[in-house]
Formats: structure tokens, C-alpha cells, sequence
């Protein structure tokens, strides 16, 4: 690799030099900095196969929308002009490939591989002499991209020979035009998407014009760590405050939801692929950033559509959680910081089953983590709709109908990566199955059995015949200040630290057994007016309340539209003890997890406290007003009430942000 990056990293660096107004130019970097292998390595589409509850959630998902939206869906349907057709052919075939791919193979589901095949195949075929893809009338960079992630998942789950030399033509062409046909608008702002297949395809064939292409990308590609080194959204913004009027701006591009959760790792990407170790180190700031100005209890930052501050009543989109959700899977491998799988744990627990309905045939567009009404009216988005948090097919916008796939099956698959030294690495954690080699390419095969994120233990059971040396790595969380590992019913050596990757070295044979005990203590994290919100391991608590589901619309199958009404009063602020472990105002109680689980019946734990209502938090633009401020004086003659707080994702109706009662 020296002497190869010795040829192409002048080239790279040239085009650095150029990459965003005012950028100064790049100092000379060693060679061996055109290309940075990740700190792990995410294992091929099918070593992970899901089991237990994760599976079932998978099933779910295959049965609703994600199964028969091409079905019924025009965008998707027969005449897309992403299987030859006159129809729809910029963004939406691709987001739905990407997403379907993985869930048809994680299944092993002869059903669905056949609906994805026939979009693989058509894209293969549809390469061109001079290297093209796709719809003739598509000439936006940015479809493109997604194709070529979704064909780098297939070739991985069946190997078929025609991925990476379709990828290498593809490249070859784009690198001969970019000069005439620059990166526009989306594809400006998420050119670093590209970088993931540039760098796949890189590492099987050692092509130096890829670096070269990736250097191009960079230079016409906006410069999101710049974006963050001088932040300019510390409000929130609004149409005026964007320019909408005048369509859409590239201050608009900047602060949109979804490029910002694709930008998460985009600095990163490129600092790996022919960039600096300042790139790499600025995703803290990013996330910094978006966390002080933007942040909500349900791991996410706001963005309806655009960001939009930090009250409780603000929207996300569900575009912007599946894509947050795939950035933080590509991090932890990139930097191998475990912080990065607390942060995906939180949003996939959390945000992503919270935005459907629980049988997966309707999702909202936007989710508010202080969402007591889900109707068509006109609401405090920065920009969105009035139908934007509706639960059905495409409220608002059909762009998280083609992308709302990938959530769970790239979590799935994600669950493990590699290490350097031939080991094996439990990122984040959820019952699957592994097989995969490791040190001495010896196949191994681990079973991993939990009800994690509802219980507290994490049981690895090793199904290889034989013996075999490798590293076991477990992500011990950093709200996990308490946590045991045991070998065979010993404890280890050493206790595990919190925030830290556990390493478990040892010659392990058939029938070993880890068990990795993660007590969940409740804990309550500031916010918006000083609310509290409530969590315990990676889930957060929401109030749960009776809920009303009126379908407004109706729509092919069962994909209809619905308003949801509480039947229950919302408007609760929290007694908490003056003094004392926060936990102790709160009992647990643990149900069966044999449900639904992300339903408001199903969920397989509760908490119980005490709240007083406050009649002054009303509505306020048909959303939960601003929680006042806390502590809040406790109403004259207010009595304590038992409350009920679910998990998130569990309650499609909820009070999450709490205001404080004072004793």
C-alpha cells in the first residue's frame, strides 16, 4: 500500500486543497494516510443471523410495508424506471434496494430475495459502454449511490461475480465526468455515501484511480467539518430564516435533517480515505453541537424537516433516524469508540420503533418524543406539513417510505464486527446467531442469547467444535457502571469498566459460555426547561396513554392512514424525592417478552411513579406546549397519581420531557 498511495495521494491532495470556500489547503500527510483501514471491520451480510425477538421484529417488518410495498405503491411498482419502466426514476427505487436487500437475506426469505433480485439485475444490466448506470433520464450522482450500497451488500450475502467489476466500470466513468457533470445539490451534500463502495472496492483490487476518484468527490462535495468548526444553526431555523421561498437553498441543504445524520460520517469517512486526523477527530464536534442546540431525550436531534431546536413538541424525521442509525453502525467501525454503539442502541431501541405503528404498515414522518395528538393540523415545524406526524403510507412526503427499510436489518447485521487481531467484537447487542472466521481463518460459530434491551444479560454461548485461540471483545455501555462478566459460571479476572471494550482472550472450545450482566439503574437526564427524562439501560421511558386510532384515509392493502387521540390526560410533571438515588422514585416491573414488544400492550417492562397534573400545560399549536420550566410549584390541592412509563418505542402517544414538581 506505501508504494501504491506514493502515486495517487499528490492527486488527492491537489483536490483537497480546493475542497470548500476558504479551506486552507491540506498539509502533506505520510503516505500511508490515502487510505486507513477502520478500527474494526463489519462482517459480510449474512455471519449475523438474528434470532428471538430480534428476528421477530424482522418478520413483523416483512410482513407490513417493507414486504408488499412494491405491491401497490406506483414509485416502486412495475413501470419504476429503476426496472426499466417510465416511472419514478430518481431516489426512491434505489432507498427501497438498499433497505430490502438486507432484510430479504438476514431472513433468508426466498420471497423477498426474489423482489430484491430483480432490481439487482436490472441495475447490472443496465451499465452501459461507457460505463453509465441506470435511467437514462436519471443524471443525478446521488441514486446512484445508493444503488451501488445496495449491490454491496448483495455481493457479500452471494459473492455474484458481476458486482465489482460493474463498480470499477461505474467509477471509471463517473471519474471522467465529473468535471462536465459536477456534484449538484443532494449529491453535494452526501457525497461521502460514495466513499463506503470506493473504499469496499478499493480494499478487493487495489485500484489507485479509485483513491483518485474519492479525492474528487471531496473536492466538489461540501465540507461538513468546516460546517461544524463554525456552526451557524444555534437557533432554530424556520422557512424565512432558510430562504425557502426561493426553493431550496444551500443554507437549507445545510441544515436539513437527513444530510446531517448522513454527514455524521462523512468527515470520518474521508479523514480514513485521503484526509487528516482533524477530520477524523471532528465527528465530536458534530455531535456536541447537535446535542447543545438540537437534541432530544430519544438519542436524536431535531429536524422537521430542518433543525429545529430543542423542545420536546419538535419533530424528527424517520429518514433522518434510519440514516443517524447506519452513520453511527459505520463510526464504531471507522474509530472503534464504543460511545458510538450507546448512541445507535439508544435511536434503534428508541426512535425507530417509536415512528410505527406496531404491525410496520404505517409510520410517521415526523415523531415528537412530547407527542400527546397525531392529527392533520398545523403544527411548530421548522418546515413540515400539516400532515407530517400522521401514522400511514407517505404522510407528508414518500421519501421515508422507500428509506424506512434499512433501520432494523442493518442494525441486525451490524450486531458484529472483526478486529485487526483476528477476533471477534459484540458491538452492540440483540439474540442473533454469528458465524464467521477468525485468527487462523477457523470458522466459529457463537449463539447469543438475551431479551437485552428489556433485560439486563447477555448470554454467549461458543458452538465451535474444537479449540481455537482468538479475542473476544464485549461493549460494556457507559451507563453500565456495575457490570460482571463470568466465564463457564466464574467471574473473569478483572471487573469490566464502563465505556470501555472488554477483551476476553482465551483458547475457546465447544460449549464455553460467557454471560455479560449489564444492571439497568434508572436514571434521569436533563433537558428542555430543565425537564427530566427518564432511562434505564438503552431505553427511554415514556408516559404511556390511552390511545384512539381513527382512520382517516383509506389505502391499498393495509397501509391506511390513521389519527391518534389520548384518551388519558397527559399533562403530568414528576414527584421526585428532594434527595437520594433518582431510582428510588421509581419501581420496576418486568412482563412477558413474548409480544409485540414496541406496542403500548406488548411491552415487556414498566416503571411506576408518582406525578401531579398540571392543568396549565395544555396544547399549543396542536402539540404538548413547552414543558414549564421545573421545578413547578405543586398546584393548590393536587393529588399524587400513579403513573405508568413504558418504553419509547412502545408508546405511539407519550409524555417523555417531564417537568419537575417541587416537594
Amino acid at each position: 500500500m506505501v508504494s501504491l498511495a506514493r502515486y495517487v495521494l499528490p492527486s488527492i491532495l491537489a483536490l483537497v486543497a480546493l475542497r470548500g470556500k476558504g479551506q486552507t489547503p491540506a498539509p502533506p500527510q505520510p503516505p500511508l494516510e490515502a487510505f486507513r483501514p477502520g478500527a474494526f471491520q463489519l462482517l459480510p451480510l449474512g455471519a449475523v443471523r438474528p434470532e428471538g425477538w430480534l428476528r421477530r421484529q424482522l418478520v413483523i417488518q416483512a410482513n407490513g410495508l417493507s414486504g408488499h410495498l412494491e405491491e401497490f405503491w406506483p414509485d416502486l411498482g412495475p413501470n419504476s424506471a429503476w426496472l426499466g419502466g417510465t416511472g419514478e426514476g430518481w431516489e426512491r427505487g434505489p432507498y427501497y434496494l438498499d433497505g430490502l436487500v438486507p432484510l430479504a437475506y438476514l431472513l433468508d426469505d426466498a420471497a423477498l430475495k426474489a423482489k430484491a433480485q430483480k432490481w439487482v439485475d436490472w441495475a447490472l444490466q443496465s451499465q452501459r459502454p461507457d460505463g453509465g448506470i441506470g435511467p437514462t433520464k436519471n443524471q443525478d450522482w446521488w441514486p446512484n449511490m445508493l444503488v451501488l450500497k445496495g449491490l454491496m451488500q448483495y455481493q457479500q450475502a452471494t459473492g455474484d461475480a458481476r458486482v465489482v467489476p460493474f463498480m470499477e466500470k461505474y467509477f471509471a466513468y463517473q471519474s471522467s465526468q465529473m468535471d462536465q457533470r459536477p456534484l449538484l445539490e443532494w449529491a453535494r451534500f452526501r457525497w461521502a455515501e460514495e466513499l463506503l463502495p470506493i473504499r469496499w472496492v478499493y480494499q478487493q483490487t487495489q485500484n489507485p484511480q479509485l483513491l483518485v476518484l474519492a479525492g474528487q468527490l471531496a473536492r466538489q462535495g461540501f465540507n461538513w467539518e468546516q460546517e461544524f468548526a463554525n456552526f451557524p444553526f444555534t437557533q432554530p431555523t424556520t422557512s424565512a430564516s432558510l430562504g425557502l421561498s426561493a426553493g431550496n437553498t444551500p443554507l437549507a441543504l445545510q441544515a436539513h435533517g437527513v444530510n446531517n445524520a448522513m454527514a455524521l460520517k462523512m468527515p470520518v469517512l474521508w479523514g480514513m480515505t485521503g484526509g487528516t486526523e482533524a477530520d477524523r477527530r471532528s465527528i465530536y464536534q458534530q455531535l456536541r453541537l447537535l446535542d447543545q442546540y438540537h437534541g432530544l431525550p430519544n438519542g436524536m436531534f431535531s429536524s422537521d424537516e430542518h433543525l429545529a431546536g430543542r423542545n420536546p413538541s419538535q419533530g424528527t424525521e424517520l429518514c433522518t433516524v434510519v440514516e443517524a442509525q447506519f452513520s453511527y453502525e459505520q463510526l464504531l467501525a471507522l474509530l472503534g469508540d464504543p460511545m458510538f454503539g450507546d448512541r445507535l442502541e439508544k435511536i434503534t431501541f428508541n426512535a425507530l420503533p417509536a415512528t410505527f405503528d406496531p404491525t410496520m404498515w404505517a409510520h410517521q414522518y415526523d415523531q415528537q418524543p412530547n407527542q400527546v395528538l397525531v392529527s392533520r393540523d398545523k403544527r411548530q415545524w421548522s418546515t413540515n406539513g400539516d400532515e407530517a406526524n400522521l401514522f400511514g403510507l407517505e404522510p407528508h412526503f414518500g421519501c421515508c417510505t422507500a428509506n424506512l427499510h434499512q433501520g432494523w436489518p442493518k442494525f441486525a447485521a451490524s450486531l458484529w464486527m472483526a478486529s485487526p487481531d483476528g477476533g471477534l467484537v459484540a458491538a452492540t447487542y440483540a439474540p442473533n446467531r454469528l458465524t464467521a472466521k477468525v485468527r487462523g481463518q477457523q470458522t466459529v460459530t457463537i449463539r447469543e442469547e438475551t431479551d437485552y434491551p428489556f433485560r439486563e444479560t447477555v448470554r454467549f454461548v461458543v458452538e465451535t467444535p474444537g479449540k481455537g485461540a482468538f479475542p473476544l471483545r464485549l461493549r460494556i455501555p457507559a451507563w453500565a457502571t456495575d457490570g460482571t462478566v463470568r466465564v463457564n459460571g466464574k467471574p473473569a479476572a478483572q471487573a469490566p469498566r464502563a465505556g470501555t471494550f472488554y477483551v476476553l482472550e482465551r483458547a475457546w472450545k465447544k460449549g464455553d459460555v460467557v454471560e455479560l450482566r449489564l444492571p439497568m439503574a434508572v436514571r434521569l437526564e436533563p433537558g428542555f426547561n430543565q425537564s427530566v427524562s427518564v432511562e434505564r439501560g438503552p431505553l427511554v421511558y415514556a408516559l404511556k396513554l390511552g390511545e384512539e386510532w381513527e382512520k382517516v384515509r383509506d389505502r391499498p392493502n393495509q397501509a391506511d392512514d390513521y389519527a391518534v387521540r389520548a384518551t388519558t390526560p397527559w399533562n403530568y410533571g414528576l414527584l421526585l424525592p428532594a434527595g437520594g438515588a433518582p431510582g428510588a422514585a421509581f419501581q420496576v416491573k418486568e412482563l412477558p417478552t413474548t409480544g409485540v414488544l414496541f406496542s403500548p400492550e406488548g411491552a415487556p417492562v414498566e416503571l411506576r411513579a408518582q406525578g401531579v397534573r398540571l392543568p396549565s400545560w395544555q396544547l399549543a399549536e396542536h402539540s404538548a406546549g413547552p414543558p414549564p420550566a421545573s421545578p413547578v410549584a405543586r398546584p393548590a390541592g393536587a393529588a399524587a397519581e400513579p403513573l405508568t412509563l413504558v418504553p419509547y418505542g412502545a408508546a405511539k402517544l407519550r409524555i417523555t420531557s417531564f417537568p419537575v414538581v417541587r416537594p
